[in-house]
């Protein structure tokens, strides 16, 4: 007892010099891979087209007083909580939103762009269970976010921190947003993501980020990046807008996400999917356009399937991946960063089930060059679950896509020309 009393200081000296463990670093994948285009040009501009169909004759709800005050003021229609958007309108708004931005970490070293060629790894977002082999499926605990945190942390694939990794139910729902984003202030390094469950909890996620970088800091390159998700089909809602609006006003990225099941939410068609949600992601980024011109955003698009025998929602299926493609191939032609994909899957455990639907769903993403990737590890259970050995599997195979991802290295060094003539005919290069 007396010998570890006698260490404790000094490793309490260590925990303070360094701060957080010494963690290897990955460098950001720069995806070099032939991009897969899944349309033709007619193909682009059909969606396109439909989609201004959408938006000026059928319009996109928005909920909240506010935001309607906004739309109008902007020249945007609006009746009945409905706006509808001209089309030259929206694409004018559209083009405010930067091609690539940088998000900024606590280690500067650790900073990720967003835009371009460059990819994004990060955690499984919003499972209320997590499940582990020694203790089954349960409510996910603070403590459970904070180990999930600190795996992240600890991963070299993975870049970012994410946000609501689990949802800790043993938190008061008015205070758990507070205890999660110190969570990854506090025990890791890498970017992370804000609260969107009300405008007063976005408001207090950009308060600590100025406190932790700086006020005038995070104007110039934000701190946070946010999900806000479209309730399909062409709803936004009070609760999502009012974080929107509150990001927007300081300058702090978002994902801007329709949340889409084919079959229920959307046209059980991919066009049909497609153009819907190609609608909605336009319509919130003409939004947060005319709220701060210039905010960073990042066109999402969360979509699948439902089975139409039981109602419940397909992971890993090929329907989704084809949308994938699609939806990407929007978001290049409108200039803009995109962000979905992730290891999907529908098994309940860390099968053979969840490890080919997770590849299944994880390779389009490569293909279609996706910028910012939520739920690249951890999902289980069609995203009720967050899984303790799935993150780690999962981890696993984003380092073989970080290998894959860089193609075929042709330098001299490459080549080993000396190296295949110093060794004889049936030799070997050990």
């Amino acid at each position: 007892m007396g010998q570890r009393q006698d260490r404790r200081p000094a490793r309490r000296r260590d925990r303070q010099g360094a701060g957080t463990a010494q963690v290897s670093k990955i460098v950001q994948p720069v995806n070099r891979l032939p991009i897969y285009d899944l349309l033709d040009e007619e193909g682009v501009q059909l969606i396109h087209q439909k989609s201004l169909e959408i938006l000026r004759d059928i319009g996109i709800a928005f909920l909240d007083d506010e935001a309607q005050s906004i739309l109008k003021t902007h020249g945007v229609k609006v009746q009945d909580n409905i706006a509808y958007f001209d089309p030259d309108l929206i694409l004018s708004y559209v083009r405010k939103a930067p091609a690539q931005f940088i998000q900024l970490a606590r280690n500067p070293e650790r900073n990720v762009i967003v835009g371009g060629h460059h990819q994004i790894f990060a955690p499984v977002y919003g499972p209320p269970f997590v499940v582990d082999s020694d203790q089954g499926r349960r409510e996910a605990t603070l403590k459970d976010f904070d180990n999930f945190v600190k795996l992240a942390y600890l991963s070299p694939y993975m870049h970012h921190s994410g946000g609501t990794i689990v949802e800790p139910t043993d938190e008061h729902t008015d205070t758990r947003h507070l205890d999660m984003v110190f969570s990854h202030i506090r025990h890791s390094d890498k970017p992370f993501m804000g609260s969107v469950t009300s405008g007063q909890n976005a408001a207090d996620s950009v308060a600590m980020a100025e406190i932790l970088f700086g006020k005038e800091e995070i104007r110039q390159n934000p701190a946070l990046i946010s999900l806000i998700n479209v309730s399909s089909p062409r709803r936004l809602d009070d609760r999502m807008l009012g974080a929107l609006m509150v990001y927007a006003r300081a300058r702090q990225a978002m994902i801007l996400s329709p949340f889409v099941l084919s079959g229920a939410m959307a046209p059980v068609s991919i066009a049909g999917t497609v153009i819907q949600l190609n609608a909605e992601a336009l319509a919130t980024i003409a939004f947060a356009q005319m709220v701060e011109a210039g905010t960073p955003i990042v066109y999402g698009a969360f979509q699948s399937t439902i089975d139409l025998q039981s109602g419940a929602p397909v992971f890993g299926a090929p329907e989704s991946q084809l949308a994938l493609f699609a939806s990407a191939q929007m978001a290049r032609f409108y200039g803009v960063p995109f962000r979905s994909g992730g290891m999907f899957a529908s098994s309940k455990i860390a099968d053979s089930q969840a490890a080919y639907e997770s590849v299944m769903a994880m390779y389009p993403v490569m293909q279609a060059h996706v910028n910012f990737v939520l739920h690249a590890a951890g999902w289980l259970e069609g995203g009720l679950s967050a899984g303790y050995e799935k993150f780690v599997m999962d981890c696993e195979l984003l380092g073989m896509y970080h290998t894959f991802a860089q193609g075929i290295d042709l330098s001299d060094e490459a080549l080993a020309m000396e190296s295949i003539a110093q060794v004889e005919p049936g030799g070997h290069h050990l």
